[in-house]
């Protein structure tokens, strides 16, 4: 095998490991730069190859809901209050990453350079989980429609039990929690989700806003590090982009339904337990001789 066929081959397998790990919170970019690492894959920029492949992800995620995607465009044009106020909350939980992201790009790529981040994101991540998942409003589940995230059986402190019910603050909490998602390892999922049920949404539609904020954010990201990169890039380097993007979309095509009846059946505690493995086993492999 030729090593521009043997790259091509790397990204490929990238790209179906980040349609895999996207929409669960294990954290898709630690996936990636890891196993990225372990299989010597790099290009000029990894940051913008590990950015635009993510975006193959939630265009699959936009094919699933397109459905609500045209609704909420045709109530916007109309007019419609409540779409109207459904899209006031995605823009401002989309500002803070905006702004935050475009001052501090610099700094947050220099993290993607310390696997020791990983480690602590990872466990710390899994840790908050757990957490969260201790509070008995979020412990059992009720009946659930199958592909659709359940509902939890007690949502005493749930204020929010549909998209057009959160509220401009709520939002906000989601919006200041995708931040943290720029430190490697946090994960965006996670983070939107859990902040969206501390703050009062429910289980299910926390996962709903997640998936629609992740829509603008890596579309913005997408654009913007393609532009800033596209001069130091080579042509193998926009193909193995192309073929992990592909690869992103046609497996988050395939496993995100099956996520979400995971998701609409059990708690979190799995991915919990999952993220403290792997950061201990991360950890073991740094301090190997």
């Amino acid at each position: 095998m030729t090593e521009s066929a043997w790259f091509m081959l790397k990204a490929l397998f990238l790209g179906l490991i980040e349609g895999f790990t996207e929409f669960i919170p294990v954290s898709s970019t630690a996936h990636l730069l890891l196993i990225g690492s372990w299989i010597d894959f790099s290009s000029s920029d990894d940051k913008v190859f590990e950015v635009v492949i993510q975006f193959g992800s939630i265009l699959a995620v936009m094919w699933i809901f397109r459905e609500r995607l045209l609704h909420l465009f045709r109530g916007a044009l109309t007019r419609d209050p409540v779409e109207l106020a459904f899209m006031r909350n995605l823009i401002i939980a989309f500002l803070p990453a905006a702004v935050i992201g475009a001052l501090a790009i610099k700094y947050i790529k220099m993290l993607f350079h310390s696997p020791a981040v990983f480690v602590f994101t990872l466990v710390v991540g899994g840790l908050i989980m757990l957490w969260v998942e201790r509070k008995p409003q979020y412990a059992k589940f009720g009946a659930a429609q199958p592909g659709v995230v359940g509902e939890t059986e007690t949502t005493r402190r749930a204020t929010a039990h549909a998209l057009e019910e959160i509220t401009w603050k709520q939002a906000l909490v989601v919006g200041f929690a995708q931040c943290l998602a720029m430190v490697p390892g946090t994960s965006r999922s996670g983070a939107t989700i859990i902040s969206g049920m501390l703050a009062g949404i429910d289980r299910r539609t926390a996962t709903e806003f997640s998936f629609f904020l992740a829509m603008p954010t890596m579309l913005a990201a997408t654009v913007y590090d393609l532009w800033r990169n596209a001069s130091v890039l080579s042509s193998s380097e926009f193909s193995a982009i192309a073929v992990g993007f592909v690869a992103a979309f046609v497996s988050a095509l395939v496993v995100v339904r099956a996520v979400l009846r995971f998701v609409a059946r059990h708690t979190y505690r799995p991915f919990a337990w999952y993220r403290i493995g792997l950061g201990i086993v991360v950890a073991v492999w740094l301090a190997w001789p």
